[in-house]
């Protein structure tokens, strides 16, 4: 153990000392060309070391675009949910805490990921933020809920508020423009508690308010704990608001979020984080359409029918059925948050794109993520090569001074970033207010 420990130890300050750095151009898009599995004493680890933003930081933009911080100073904020009168609700929170320690490793990687923000005590709190004069900064904050169990997904259906909870699908009375919500109420409970792999349970209502959806991560990598920790997990459900009854949308999806339908369609899309231990460069997180019905591959097999020969009992039937995503966003970048471009004020070329948050790496000896990537769409699905749009959150010493998670397009169309390390919620504008021109530059090439 003492060896394994020493391992751990070496290949966490080598991930901390290493640049940001993009995986080969193979990794990502369309068709991406997997390598090799590579299997591991210890697997890579590199987390960069989280410091936030100075005063007067912030990420940097692409160009033709302006950064300003619409929330500073908040407590871990994760999903923002702006509405249509310009009020943006927003998600603090943290895991329940053990959710890393079902393992040796996962020991290490939680002292180091939990000891890292021992400042900052997550909020685990929903609130509501108001610009009262239109300036692109909000100067009120109101506490919707004070206190709940690591609160993530939101969605809003008429009068009632929706928030995704670690283990339950609450519902608040809410009316718009109201600062408060009354009395909350289980929809129906969801996997979770105390040990909880993948915490995050992210929400989304259908186009006609009819039907909520909730992304549930798995309970463990390849199913080390046994299937039956996996019951109704690695899966999206469809859930009845008004009375609670739930099934299985889609399965295979080891940890779906970024919940999101495509502009004018019943196309329900979402951001999978993938298996770990198989290699620096594998398994790609990918942004992927959920079809009713269909399963994705894990535990499995991995991007299609690519079989994970460490998970017993093998089950060839159903790696058969397992659907090959839409597209690769490469490996490990943890991607948590998707929001499409549909109108306001982004120029003509993002219209219909998509914008995915990168929280970044763990599983890989070099930074991968720790940024918002621009994916564009044609014909209602994505292509083409996944371009940075705000970065800026590691420094050259490998600090994280942010960490992008949810991203959501405000009323006037104004991109906003919740960032879990920064402690702040960041607006992305053209410069000088008006549609910028050009394209944001293409991913760099492998180093």
């Amino acid at each position: 153990m003492r060896t394994r420990l020493l391992t751990a130890a070496a290949l966490l300050a080598l991930g901390a000392c290493s640049k940001p750095h993009f995986a080969g151009e193979e990794q990502y898009g369309p068709n991406p060309r997997l390598p090799k599995p590579q299997q591991f004493l210890f697997p890579p680890m590199g987390i960069a070391n989280p410091t936030g933003f100075k005063a007067n930081e912030a990420p940097t933009a692409a160009p033709g675009f302006q950064v300003t911080a619409f929330a500073r100073d908040l407590n871990f904020p994760r999903r923002v949910l702006p509405l249509p009168n310009g009020d943006v609700i927003v998600a603090e929170s943290g895991g329940p805490g053990l959710e890393h320690v079902l393992r040796p490793k996962d020991i290490i990687f939680n002292l180091v990921i939990g000891g890292a923000h021992a400042s900052v005590k997550p909020g685990n709190r929903i609130l509501l933020l108001r610009d009262s004069n239109g300036d692109g900064v909000a100067d009120q904050k109101f506490v919707l809920v004070p206190k709940m169990a690591s609160p993530f997904g939101l969605a809003v259906i008429g009068s009632t508020l929706y928030v995704g909870a670690t283990d339950a699908l609450w519902a608040f009375p809410f009316t718009a423009g109201a600062t408060s919500v009354g009395q909350g109420r289980i929809v129906t409970s969801l996997p979770g508690g105390p040990i909880d792999h993948h915490w995050t349970k992210d929400v989304v209502a259908s186009p006609d308010g009819s039907k909520l959806y909730v992304g549930v991560g798995s309970n463990s990598n390849i199913v080390e704990n046994g299937l039956e920790a996996e019951h109704n997990r690695a899966a999206i459900l469809e859930v009845d608001p008004k009375n609670g009854a739930s099934r299985l949308f889609a399965t295979g999806l080891r940890n779906p979020n970024g919940l999101q339908f495509y502009p004018g369609s019943n196309t329900l899309f979402a951001v999978i984080n993938e298996r770990d231990e198989l290699g620096n460069n594998l398994v790609p997180d990918y942004l992927t359409s959920v079809k009713d019905g269909a399963h994705y591959g894990w535990p499995w097999s991995y991007y299609g029918q690519h079989v994970d020969v460490r998970v017993h009992p093998q089950r060839p039937d159903m790696v058969a059925k397992a659907i090959k995503p839409d597209y690769a966003l490469g490996p490990h970048t943890a991607a948590l948050g998707l929001t499409f471009v549909n109108g306001g004020m982004m120029p003509a070329q993002f219209q219909g794109g998509a914008f995915v948050g990168e929280h970044g790496s763990w599983d890989r000896t070099v930074f991968y993520g720790y940024q918002v990537v621009f994916v564009p769409f044609a014909g209602g699905k994505p292509t083409g090569k996944p371009m940075p749009f705000l970065t800026g959150f590691i420094d050259g010493k490998g600090n994280a001074r942010g960490r992008p998670v949810g991203v959501a397009m405000d009323r006037a169309g104004a991109l906003l970033v919740a960032d879990d390390v920064g402690q702040a919620i960041w607006r992305v504008t053209p410069a000088g207010g008006a549609p910028a021109g050009g394209a944001p530059a293409a991913r760099p090439p492998a180093r």
